[in-house]
């Protein structure tokens, strides 16, 4: 470096800690050697946070929340997002980015979130990393709720209109909670202008913010390692971990791998596949929103289905109240309860890999159960499918609360004194 670039360097660390930070997050710190595959998904879910952003920005420039009719009788809204794709020089390629980035959101972060519960990443000493996490997933879910009305197609309208009533079944507060929520009696508007404020704004400050305590948390602990074991524990003469690796340049190189091969998948949907089967964007709301017009059936996008069909497995009234407000306590704490992993796990192990044949089975019928409840989610219901999504229920929310117990009762391996590979 010569001598003028390091004098600009000192320049600015005497007023802002550049080379501190660079060196505390990134050239020293250590993280463990033996990382693999699943522990791409954290840094991609920053690179597609990073794709929504600037697409969003983009997408504000030419998309008017305006719920009115045009001179043509088509919403405003739906029509700004024609004009996008049709006559905005690659507005296709940037709503369909922007799209198809939120269903990878999700994807990365459910990889990412089950990595979590593999390696037992929730553990002590990282409770709260995993308390940002749950409330990032949280952030999440509200952030693409409000901008999946932003279309105003039917689905969008309707489906709005369904989750913002559900909060109606509350017990006193709900009906004027539900008319706060949208703005009016009726999905309208203002509903329309009150989601894309918090769409644009508002949630994604807090997810900003999330993502920051989260990372921030993370490097003042260190990462957890698919032994379970804590490196910090074992420092060599110069006090670093001796199974430890700074994070750059070798985890920043080896992510460029992981980077390459999701954007690879990532672009092949976006130019080949990008209505995803009509699960990443609904055939239903390539048509402008009818509130005279009902869809024959009303589901939210694939990521939230499991969730969805927690909701609806509750059809019986309990203390007097109606069972739709049942439904919404159930599933408000099927996401909530996520966040009291690192209390319910007793295991004296953390990594799947030193844990017996019982967690391991428990977690595969959890697995199994959560994939029904999200196909059951985009189904119609039917008693039958009730039935299944019912027992489904009850096995998700098994597999939380009895944890104390049977990962106490788990017969595990003991865990190694420093990290195999």
């Amino acid at each position: 470096m010569t001598t003028k670039a390091q004098a600009v360097i000192d320049w600015v660390d005497e007023r802002f800690p550049l080379t501190s930070s660079i060196k505390g997050h990134l050239t020293e710190y250590y993280a463990p050697k033996n990382f693999n595959f699943w522990y791409f998904f954290g840094s991609l879910a920053l690179l597609v946070l990073v794709i929504q952003i600037v697409t969003g920005i983009f997408l504000v420039m030419h998309y008017k929340p305006d719920a009115s009719l045009n001179a043509a009788g088509v919403p405003v809204a739906f029509a700004s997002v024609e004009y996008i794709m049709r006559d905005v020089p690659g507005g296709w390629l940037i709503r369909y980015m922007h799209s198809t980035g939120a269903s990878a959101f999700f994807i990365v972060v459910y990889l990412h979130m089950f990595r979590g519960l593999l390696y037992g990443s929730y553990r002590k000493p990282r409770e709260l990393i995993w308390i940002f996490g749950t409330l990032i997933f949280l952030a999440l879910m509200a952030e693409a709720f409000m901008g999946y009305l932003l279309p105003w197609g039917q689905m969008s309208f309707w489906g709005a209109q369904v989750i913002v009533n559900l909060f109606s079944a509350i017990p006193v507060i709900g009906p004027d909670l539900s008319v706060v929520i949208r703005g009016d009696f009726v999905v309208s508007d203002a509903t329309l202008n009150r989601f894309f404020s918090f769409h644009v704004i508002a949630v994604p400050l807090i997810l900003i913010g999330l993502v920051a305590a989260h990372i921030v948390a993370l490097h003042e602990v260190g990462s957890n390692n698919p032994d379970g074991v804590e490196i910090k524990k074992k420092k060599g003469a110069d006090g670093h971990p001796l199974d430890g690796i700074p994070f750059h340049p070798y985890y920043t190189v080896k992510d460029i791998v992981g980077v390459v091969g999701f954007l690879i998948v990532f672009s092949f949907i976006v130019f080949f596949a990008p209505e995803g089967g009509g699960y990443f964007l609904e055939f239903n709301n390539f048509i402008p929103a009818d509130p005279l017009k009902t869809p024959p059936h009303i589901a939210p996008v694939w990521y939230f289905t499991p969730f969805y069909s927690i909701l609806r497995a509750v059809t019986y009234p309990l203390f007097g109240i109606d069972a739709k407000f049942w439904g919404v306590v159930a599933m408000g704490a099927a996401v909530v309860i996520i966040a009291f992993l690192p209390w319910l796990d007793r295991s004296p192990v953390k990594s799947i890999r030193y844990k017996g044949g019982l967690f391991k089975a428990i977690l595969a019928v959890f697995i199994v159960a959560f994939f029904i409840l999200g196909y059951l989610g985009v189904l119609p219901p039917t008693p039958g499918r009730t039935l299944v999504s019912q027992i489904c229920s009850v096995i998700y929310f098994g597999f939380f609360l009895l944890m104390p117990w049977y990962s106490k009762m788990d017969k595990c391996k003991p865990e190694p004194d420093r990290v195999t590979g």
